[in-house]
Parts: structure tokens; C-alpha cells; sequence
């Protein structure tokens, strides 16, 4: 063994630990890059759209809450567990409403810098000639009989609409009286982007804002000159869906009547347009009680003090009287639920309470009660006693009842629905059956006390849509602006072109005195920028100084 020993490598000096702090500014700085990446705007963007898709597949609360609670009952397991999610709530879910935030964060984050970015190119000077033109996608080399300094004024004759950049000599010139022309142009294409995505930004915080500040409340309304409604309070309608701001207080004053209601159908029953006429107050005609004439149609809403009035649907209110064995009367219209959107058979109840002072003792009262639950066809159709429709238009009505006397439970102050009777009650015996008739227009059936129930007719009732968003027209704007963005991103083309003069040498055989090399490059795609080039290169050599239209945008 040798006695020499090798000398030990020094040792590496430790890498100093970053500081707390430093860590968490450097976790914030990377997490703020990741959001703000166009990679993350996509997926969120992608992420919203496919969480979109169960508030289009699942009923939704806010637009029938009844068909969530059935939804929910007929699913004992699944459905308080799809519940919790806010399945059925989806845009208004936690989850839903952070994708939403996280997208509008992201396309802020990577847009602003790009504003920046263009804003500071718009003032760049267009970039020196490469020193080897012949490497560009696309090259040309000529020679003319002319100074260079006369081409070099020819070429940017032809060159307007472009922005460009004549340098003369300088370190970087290959040749002695060289002089070299930068030229530019599609400058919008990137300005259209910005603007496409500014608009999407804008188009979001306008539907936030219309959802904030704005309502939405549905009623329905009998045609024929009924009671109508006036927007006095959320209680007025059927269903009301306040923004986040709103409490249904402070709304736009504003009563509607409506005067009557046609649907025009094609023979095979489909309908081809709806109108109703209305007649409405609003504003200084709610003092002086003036009525103006309107019409409504699908997709022609009434446009009165920032809010809308849209014609969402119609059926059909059967009318009937009840002639009690004292000869007393009650005649109700009520609305009975379409059940089959063709042929518009329907499907509701009525209830009758006796006329006051008939019945001393309460509970006899309650006794008498009458109840009509049944079927309602426009155009009727039997097939022996059961009853369909075989037309949506009203040329032959007919209903089909069953009718009920005893407690209908007006009584209870229990909610009941509307096109339905309460089971338990006809179940528990409290509300029992009299008769089942087939009857149209004017006929009647005679209960065995002597009670007349007479179907009197239907009259069409309306589904009316009061909304107030006041940023609806910021909505349109946005959408507009979008458009237009997108499409100046799509046309617009980038283009760089470079040209390099200079005298020929002496020693050349070629008599012309001028040598100019010509390169293209596309910043954005290749697709016909070859055939493009080459018309480019015949007009700046040539003495027409016309500029070509379809060169000059920029």
C-alpha cells in the first residue's frame, strides 16, 4: 500500500434555507401563475360547462319545486344524498358558484398582463431584417435597375397600412449603402382577442349583476278581461326567485290585465303562434288610472319601467256552478294543469264551500262541502265513457269528474294542491263520492240532495313572466362585443416582411445596379401565406404604387 493519501474533496457549502416567509410568498407567486395560465382558464371553462349539465338534467328548485320533492321521495336513498350536493339547486351551489369565481379570477389574471404586453408591442418598433433572409419560410431575390434609396422609397409607397421601419447601415449591415425595411402588419388579430376575452369577462359580471339585483316572478292569469295582477308583492305570484340583494320589496309598479288569448295550430295540432292582448299600467298611469293597450307574443315581451313581460304559456280554466238545495249559488274558474302538451288534456280540482248562513252547526257545514276533481279535453274525444282530446284548440270541450261532498279541507289551513284532491281525506271517508259524469257545456248532474253541479264552460288562462334584470343591456353589449372580437381574431392575419437593398458589386456580371432580398414569416399560420408572399413581392417590384386592398389591414 502506498503511504500517499489522497486529499479530501472540500466539502460543498450548505444552500441557506429560504425563510418562512419567502416559502409562503413563493407558494402564493406559483399558485397565482397555475390560476392565471390559459390551461387553467380552459379547464374551468370546461369545468363549468360540464357542471352545467346537471342543472339541465335534474329539476331544479328554483323552477319547480314540487317535481324536486316528488323527485326526491320516489328516490328514499339517492335523493337526500343528491340533495346535499345542491343537485338540485346547481347554479346557485357552492360548488358551482366557486368555479364560476376561480374562472372570473383566471381570465382577469391572464388577460390584464396580455393588455400590457400589447399595449407595449404597439409601441415597439417593428424588429431589425435577420441577418440571413434566405432561412425564412419564404424568400425572394432580385435585382433592379434603380438606387437604393429609390426602391427602398418605392417599397414603402407600397407598403401602406403596414406599420414600417427603414434602417439604414448600421453594425449589423452585411453589405456597404445597405439599407433594410421592416414591415408589420395584423396587429388587430391580437387586439380582437383581447377584446373577445374582455367581453367574456364583462358578459360574466353582467349576469352576475342581473342576478344580484334582478327577479323573476311567474303568475298565472285568466283571459277574458279577469282580475289580472299587480306587482305589488312577491305574494301576487305563483312562484317569485329574488337576486341576492332583493327581499321582493321595492319592485316596479306595474298591473296587467288580460283581454283574451289565440293560438294559431297546424292541422296535426302543433302550435305556430301564441298572442294575447293585455292591457297594462305603469308609471305616472298608476295615479291617473290609465289603461294602455299591449300584446304579447313568444319571444315579443312587453317592455315597460326596465322590466319585461314575457308569454311563457296558456291552458285552460274550466268554469262551474254549484246550485246548493237553497237555491244559492257559487261559480269558480279555476286552472286545471295541461297534462299532455298536443292534445292539452287536463287535469285539476275545485272546491265549494256552502253559502253563508245555510249551515248553522260548523261541522254540518263542513259536511257540505262539494269537491269536483277530474279531466278537461278542448276537443273531445270518448272512447265509451273515457274521455281524451284529440285536438289542442277549444272546438268541442267536455269534462270528466268525479264529484265529492263532505270536509275538502278548506277549513285545515293546510296547503293542498291545486289540480289535486287530499287523498286522506277521501280515504279517512271525511269527503266521499257522488257521482262520475261525462258533461259539456251547459249540462249538469243532481246530487241526491238535491245539489246541482253545471259545467258552464273553459275560458284560456295565461302563464306571465314578470322579470327585472338591469343589466340586461350590458348582457347584449358584452355578447356583441364578443362576437365582433372573435370574428377581427379570426380574419386577421399576422404577417412580418423584411427587405434588404443594397448596390450590387461591381465585379457582377449583371448590368443592374441594385440587389434586394425580400423575406416573409407568418406569425399566426401558414395557410396561403406562399401565394400571398409571392403577390406581395411582384407589387413592391414592381412601378405600380396602387397599394393591394387585401394588404392594407392591419
Amino acid at each position: 500500500m502506498s503511504d500517499t493519501q489522497t486529499p479530501e474533496a472540500p466539502e460543498a457549502a450548505p444552500v441557506p434555507r429560504q425563510s418562512l416567509p419567502g416559502r409562503a410568498f413563493a407558494v402564493v407567486r406559483n399558485t397565482w401563475r397555475g390560476l392565471t395560465s390559459m390551461r387553467t382558464a380552459l379547464v374551468l371553462l370546461f369545468l363549468l360547462a360540464l357542471a352545467a349539465i346537471p342543472g339541465a338534467l335534474l329539476p331544479q328548485r328554483s323552477l319547480n319545486a314540487g317535481k324536486v320533492d316528488e323527485y326526491i321521495s320516489n328516490r328514499p336513498t339517492l335523493g337526500p344524498w343528491m340533495d346535499k350536493l345542491e343537485l338540485f339547486d346547481v347554479f346557485g351551489s357552492f360548488w358551482f358558484t366557486a368555479i364560476y369565481v376561480l374562472l372570473f379570477i383566471s381570465l382577469v389574471g391572464c388577460i390584464l398582463p396580455r393588455c400590457v404586453d400589447h399595449a407595449k408591442a404597439l409601441r415597439t418598433r417593428p424588429v431589425p431584417a435577420p441577418r440571413n433572409l434566405a432561412r425564412l419560410p419564404h424568400h425572394h431575390e432580385d435585382r433592379v435597375d434603380e438606387t437604393p434609396e429609390e426602391l427602398a422609397a418605392r417599397i414603402r409607397a407600397h407598403l401602406k397600412g403596414w406599420r414600417v421601419e427603414t434602417r439604414e447601415g448600421g453594425e449589423r449591415a452585411a453589405h456597404d449603402g445597405e439599407i433594410t425595411i421592416s414591415a408589420e402588419k395584423g396587429y388587430f388579430r391580437e387586439l380582437g382577442n383581447l377584446v373577445f376575452h374582455l367581453s367574456l369577462v364583462a358578459l360574466l359580471v353582467a349576469i352576475a349583476v342581473g342576478k344580484l339585483f334582478g327577479y323573476e316572478g311567474n303568475v298565472i292569469v285568466v283571459a277574458n278581461n279577469g282580475p289580472g295582477f299587480c306587482t305589488t308583492s312577491p305574494a301576487v305570484f305563483d312562484s317569485f326567485k329574488a337576486g341576492n340583494t332583493q327581499d321582493g320589496t321595492g319592485m316596479t309598479p306595474l298591473c296587467v290585465k288580460v283581454k283574451d288569448f289565440a293560438a294559431d295550430y297546424l292541422d296535426s295540432g302543433q302550435a305556430e303562434m301564441f298572442t294575447s292582448n293585455i292591457a297594462y299600467q305603469a308609471g305616472d298611469d298608476l295615479e291617473t288610472n290609465t289603461w294602455r293597450d299591449g300584446q304579447l307574443q313568444v319571444n315579443h315581451p312587453l317592455r315597460v319601467e326596465g322590466d319585461r313581460v314575457y308569454l311563457q304559456g296558456h291552458g285552460y280554466a274550466p268554469t262551474f256552478t254549484v246550485t246548493f238545495p237553497n237555491g244559492e249559488t257559487r261559480t269558480e274558474t279555476l286552472q286545471w294543469r295541461p297534462d299532455d302538451a298536443t292534445t292539452f288534456l287536463s287535469s285539476g280540482a275545485m272546491r265549494f264551500d256552502p253559502p253563508g248562513g245555510m249551515y248553522t252547526d260548523t261541522d254540518e257545514r263542513r259536511k257540505n262541502q262539494i269537491a269536483i276533481e277530474g279531466l278537461f279535453a278542448p276537443t273531445a274525444l270518448f272512447h265509451g265513457n273515457l274521455l281524451a282530446s284529440s285536438y289542442p284548440a277549444m272546438n268541442d270541450p267536455a269534462v270528466a269528474i268525479d264529484i265529492y261532498k263532505g270536509d275538502t279541507g278548506l277549513d285545515t289551513g293546510n296547503p293542498q294542491s291545486l289540480f289535486s284532491l287530499n287523498t286522506e281525506l277521501i280515504n279517512q271517508g271525511r269527503l266521499v263520492k257522488q257521482d262520475r259524469v261525462n258533461l259539456k257545456p251547459g249540462e249538469s248532474s243532481t246530487l241526491a240532495d238535491g245539489t246541482q253541479v253545471r259545467f258552464d264552460g273553459a275560458v284560456d288562462f295565461v302563464n306571465l313572466q314578470v322579470s327585472h334584470d338591469p343589466a340586461q343591456q350590458w348582457v347584449l353589449v358584452s355578447a356583441l362585443t364578443m362576437m365582433a372580437g372573435l370574428l377581427v381574431s379570426l380574419l386577421v392575419k399576422r404577417r412580418r416582411v423584411w427587405a434588404r437593398i443594397y448596390p450590387a458589386d461591381a465585379s457582377d456580371l449583371d448590368p443592374r445596379r441594385t440587389v434586394v432580398e425580400l423575406g416573409g414569416l407568418a406569425r399566426t399560420d401558414q395557410a396561403g401565406w406562399g401565394d400571398e408572399f409571392g403577390r406581395l413581392c411582384t407589387r413592391l417590384l414592381t412601378d405600380d404604387t396602387k397599394p393591394d386592398a387585401q394588404e392594407s389591414q392591419r
